[in-house]
């Protein structure tokens, strides 16, 4: 740490709710979105999509559309792959149960001979407007030969039509982990069997702003300039200097303001290197915005995963040993991202914040004629934990164990830290019985029965839910780059990879900075989002302030290290007789002093300029007690949740307001999927029937008149950077899902009705659940 006592670090330093230095420019509508950035002469992009779950597609004609005004260009995927474009590279490190490489099709920016999914982009129309664009699509000619599809999970195992000749049975790859014979023997002798069969149904991210690319091509200098919306710039970056065959350094990729991501946006879509590639093919610029059509047809889906789970419990409720067995459906190719959330990624969190011995999995990921899953807030550790804690709550009821006492029974405890896991993931810090004891009495649980009788005068059902669990965050990339400029303006200009996406990282890392400088956070500008300024992983598994703000930190640290050289060598004494505090370096014991940013203006260019890497030890486990009410009306099926309260381990924590906002928001989407998000592929045709806000159910603010209780326990930090933080941005959404869902089980089981809770899939929608409780 810095020497500084400075009350301007206080007040604007870390672990203070200051406001976000975002919000300004947004409330004033000077925000910096894709859409903002149309210039004179600017081209625009309409894709032309399959209408087909699968088919042949026998020729492309758009003689027509050529020829309508203002069409700059018209091209197929078989113009782009004589012109060299390369199939993408997707595909995943895991195996068939043959030994064979994971199989998927060959995919291409724009589909050649075959589309796979309704709304696969198999041609480009760029033309003066966008509404010349739409009009020329629609006169593009396909002439398609229709397939037989595998249009859902069923039909794809039972071997319907294969989506790739790799793979006549549909099944990727799959992955096995731990001791299927230890397990079988410790099911063998087990006191107790508990089974649930679980559905975690197809969900749509639905960001606010939709996927947009602008790219502009200058041919004097060979160069590219993109402005997209996304969380991972240089992916985009290498994706697209593949596709065009050029070197990464002559593509530079801008992201401004992002109006939300959930995962959905990391990586790089077909459509980024298509508009790329259409730039440098007509000589300009050419930019395209997707419709929320578009968007439901054919950005990454989320979740899609039917797991069979059992756990086996002895006499007293001790865990023996879990088993599960999944089937991922993971859409027309199998992206590595959605891949090795299923078959990895949830697996290394699914025994959670309790001591399991032994375990048997079982995970395949399987090809349908459906558009492909990736990464969705949480990315695996959603379904995971719904797994163990639904399975949790059915043992208790079950075997007749309060399911409070279950979980403390099985709960890792602080001594055995640092635990490893029965995947063989190290969690460094963890105390889940004390982050349970603060959050029962905060939900006021002692005085359920008495808010069960005010509900049942009102004819209502009233059911209280809980999760225990904990999560993994860093996308295994702990390693970050930052640019520290101290300006003789008064200015500390910062850049860093990571990417704001509407969750506040501008903010907290500009409380880093203030932090190690200790000046007002007006005086520090912070850049993002430039991959000529600096290039890494990005902003995706809750990375971004553990291991971009670690780099922050300790990059500022070490400018001002610097600085103290640059300053003893011009007030002309020993290193060791300076010292540090609110922008000025004195010398001990004098009044002689400079100014941090005077000492700056002295210097080279005037600027004291320092890159600095940092890299963290490893990921975090943030975890967290969930409790949540629900209200049912057994009339109609609808569930209202009437309470929610969350005690949250995250470490330390820089901004309250920030954290808190992250926790609410995810849990909103957790809530979402438990009650009302679904994505639905016709069973016949493949067609998806829930493409608009018409037809799919998100959660809206009615919807949460209740508020939510959210609080966080700091007295855990994290063992893996010198922050002491934890990731925050996903832990809401995963605990919501299974806390939400045990409420219903509960009220259920309390109105004579427990045989039906093992039997509930989400989302639990008015007419599925009045279907359930009237079967």
């Amino acid at each position: 740490m810095t020497e500084s006592t400075s009350p301007i670090a206080t007040r604007f330093g870390s672990g203070r709710a200051v406001q976000r230095v975002e919000d300004a420019a947004l409330l004033q509508g000077r925000g910096h979105y894709v859409d903002d950035l149309e210039r004179p002469g600017d081209g625009w992009a309409v894709f032309v999509r399959s209408p087909h779950a699968h088919a042949l597609i026998r020729s492309v004609d758009a003689a027509q559309a050529r020829a309508m005004p203002g069409v700059r260009g018209v091209f197929g995927g078989a113009d782009l792959k004589a012109a060299g474009v390369p199939p993408m590279q997707i595909g995943a490190p895991f195996q068939r149960a043959d030994g064979t490489a994971c199989a998927t099709p060959e995919r291409y920016p724009l589909a050649v001979d075959t589309v796979r999914f309704v709304g696969e982009a198999l041609a480009v129309v760029v033309a003066d407007t966008q509404q010349q664009a739409r009009d020329a699509a629609e006169a593009v000619l396909v002439d398609y030969e229709a397939l037989p599809a595998a249009a859902t999970l069923q039909q794809a195992l039972g071997a319907q039509a294969a989506v790739t000749p790799l793979a006549p049975d549909n099944i990727a790859c799959e992955a096995r982990h731990g001791d299927a014979q230890a397990a079988a023997a410790a099911f063998a002798r087990a006191a107790h069997v508990v089974t649930l069969d679980l559905t975690h149904q197809r969900v749509a991210a639905l960001t606010l702003e939709p996927r947009s690319v602008r790219a502009a091509w200058d041919a004097t200098a060979a160069r590219l300039d993109m402005h997209i919306s996304s969380q991972m710039p240089t992916a985009v970056r290498g994706n697209v200097a593949r596709t065009l065959g050029l070197a990464p350094e002559v593509v530079r990729v801008r992201v401004g303001d992002v109006g939300g991501g959930f995962g959905m946006k990391t990586g790089s879509y077909p459509e980024d290197a298509v508009i790329a590639w259409a730039a440098r093919a007509t000589g300009g610029a050419v930019r395209w915005a997707a419709d929320r059509s578009e968007e439901f047809l054919s950005s990454m889906h989320g979740r899609d995963l039917q797991s069979h789970a059992e756990l086996a419990l002895d006499a007293d409720g001790a865990i023996l040993a879990l088993r599960v067995h999944s089937l991922a459906n993971i859409g027309a190719y199998a992206l590595t991202t959605g891949v090795v959330i299923q078959l990895l990624i949830g697996p290394w969190v699914q025994t959670s914040v309790y001591h399991v011995p032994v375990i048997d999995f079982h995970f395949r990921a399987v090809l349908t004629h459906q558009a492909p899953t990736g990464a969705y807030r949480g990315a695996g550790r959603p379904e995971a934990i719904f797994n163990i804690e639904r399975l949790m709550d059915e043992a208790a009821r079950q075997i007749g164990i309060d399911r409070v006492q279950l979980r403390r029974r099985n709960f890792i405890r602080p001594q055995q830290m640092p635990y490893t896991n029965p995947m063989g993931q190290t969690y460094d810090t963890g105390r889940f019985e004390h982050v349970l004891d603060q959050a029962l009495p905060l939900a006021d649980w002692a005085g359920f029965d008495a808010r069960v009788a005010q509900s049942r005068a009102r004819g209502l059902w009233r059911g209280l839910g809980i999760a225990t669990f904990l999560e993994w965050t860093g996308g295994n990339a702990f390693e970050e780059r930052v640019t520290v400029d101290v300006q003789a303006s008064g200015v500390i200009e910062v850049y860093s990879a990571v990417n704001q996406m509407g969750q506040g990282i501008a903010t907290s890392l500009a409380q880093l900075v203030v932090d190690a400088f200790g000046v007002p956070i007006e005086q520090v500008r912070v850049v993002l989002g430039d991959t000529d300024r600096g290039n890494g992983f990005g902003t995706a598994g809750s990375r971004s302030l553990f291991t971009g703000g670690s780099a922050m930190f300790t990059g500022a640290r070490r400018t001002v290290d610097e600085a103290r050289k640059l300053a003893a060598s011009e007030l002309e004494v020993s290193e060791a007789d300076i010292r540090y505090e609110a922008a000025r370096f004195t010398v001990a014991g004098t009044d002689r002093s400079i100014d941090l940013f005077a000492l700056a203006g002295k210097q080279a260019g005037g600027h004291i300029y320092v890159e600095h890497t940092h890299t963290v030890a490893g990921p975090t486990w943030p975890n967290a007690a969930h409790v949540s009410e629900v209200e049912i009306d057994p009339q109609t099926g609808t569930v209202e949740v009437v309470a929610y309260t969350g005690v949250n381990d995250i470490g330390r924590v820089v901004n309250p307001t920030i954290v808190r906002g992250q926790l609410v928001g995810g849990a909103v989407q957790g809530i979402g999927q438990a009650l009302m998000e679904r994505l639905v592929y016709d069973d016949e045709t493949g067609q998806l029937l829930t493409g608009s806000l018409m037809d799919y159910c998100a959660p809206r603010a009615q919807n949460f008149a209740c508020g939510f209780h959210m609080e966080m326990d700091e007295s855990t930090p994290c063992a893996n950077n010198l922050l002491g933080v934890k990731g925050v941005g996903e832990l809401g959404t995963i605990g919501a899902t299974p806390c939400v869902v045990n409420a219903i089980a509960d009220a259920l089981a309390r109105n004579g009705r427990a045989e039906a809770a093992p039997r509930l899939q989400m989302p639990l929608s008015p007419a599925r659940l009045w279907s359930l409780l009237h079967e």
